[in-house]
């Protein structure tokens, strides 16, 4: 079996304690790779990184203008939320607006991902509802498509459902990547995941960022699309959470989604670049820190970012491993990103 590059590094003291390995890669919107590391041609399940993707059927279907849909509802459909009074109220007005209920979400119940929220919910004695899902904005748009169409969107997470075969070509069209109903596996929130070549995944992250290559009208809802998430980085994730934060910071110049199992995407529109992460084992911690160290090299060689960007990025990318007393006693530090 091929080992993958190690991409971060936890040092305790002067000595290695353990490490991620992995692959990351730098495309422009027409495959050219800025930057690679390891075999970025091997196939990855993109989980939650392709939301802002799969939501551009919710645009280019005319849903959102249809329903007056606002940038923050449009943001939530790209995000993975954490379940805040403020997520969970956007969920109910897309609903609201395309006339359907709560019922009609097929992507399953959990607590919020933010532990706060769910602490908060837990003392009140309440359960999480289908809302709580970190899914059900994407969910809604599905369910929005689904309206605007004139469906029964009764099984509308189902790879033969209409509604997901136009997700799915979407998919297909920005990464590159022919997928077929047959290969579909089931993601967490029940609708077909697909795996794909990690460099592909940074590919459709480009022309997300770009709309280059693709027909006016559909440039023109990537375009809304990230203009929504550029707006509304809250929605993504929340409140001091990685994609919320560095999205928020970088004020239009990149836009970040994660996905489950150590995925992690980029935009970098003003470049025409997409990034991508994956990590071996499946941690999210690695990611994250491996992609803002990509970032930060990229932004700072192009003088993209203020100087709060990058002080955030820097956060992300290197920070000292603490004790419960709050003592350094090492590092976590990304393995320099030189490849070719």
């Amino acid at each position: 079996m091929v080992e993958f590059p190690k991409l971060l590094v936890v040092q305790r003291g002067r000595e290695e304690e353990s490490f991620h390995r992995g692959r990351a890669v730098v495309v422009t919107e027409a495959g050219e790779r800025i930057l690679s590391m390891g075999d970025v041609e091997a196939t990855v399940f993109p989980r939650s990184c392709l939301k802002p993707i799969q939501a551009l059927p919710l645009v280019a279907s005319g849903a959102a203008e249809k329903y007056s849909l606002s940038d923050a509802e449009i943001a939530l459909a790209c995000g993975s939320h954490g379940g805040s009074p403020l997520h969970v109220a956007t969920a109910q007005s897309i609903l609201k607006k395309i006339g359907l209920s709560a019922d009609a979400l097929e992507c399953g119940v959990h607590w919020p991902l933010d532990s706060v929220e769910s602490r908060v919910l837990a003392a009140r004695g309440e359960e999480p509802t289908v809302l709580h899902n970190n899914c059900s904005g994407k969910h809604c748009g599905f369910l929005a498509v689904g309206a605007v169409r004139g469906l029964d969107v009764a099984g509308y997470i189902n790879a033969s459902h209409p509604v997901m075969r136009e997700v799915t070509s979407a998919i297909s069209l920005l990464t590159g990547v022919e997928l077929h109903e047959s290969q579909a596996c089931i993601d967490g929130c029940a609708i077909p995941a697909f795996s794909m070549p990690l460099v592909s995944i940074a590919t459709g992250f480009a022309r997300l960022g770009t709309g280059k290559g693709l027909s006016p009208s559909l440039a023109s809802s990537v375009s809304r699309i990230r203009s929504a998430i550029v707006q509304n980085p809250a929605m993504l994730s929340g409140k001091g959470r990685a994609d919320t934060r560095i999205s928020e910071v970088c004020q239009g110049e990149v836009f970040v989604k994660s996905g489950a199992e150590g995925v992690m995407a980029a935009s970098i529109p003003a470049l025409g670049y997409g990034l991508a992460v994956k990590i071996d084992d499946g941690a999210q911690r690695a990611a994250t820190a491996v992609m803002a160290n990509l970032l930060l090299q990229v932004l700072q060689k192009h003088e993209l970012a203020t100087a709060k960007a990058m002080e955030v990025l820097q956060s992300y990318a290197r920070f000292p491993l603490k004790n419960w007393n709050g003592t350094t006693v090492g590092s976590v530090e990304p393995v320099s990103c030189a490849g070719r």
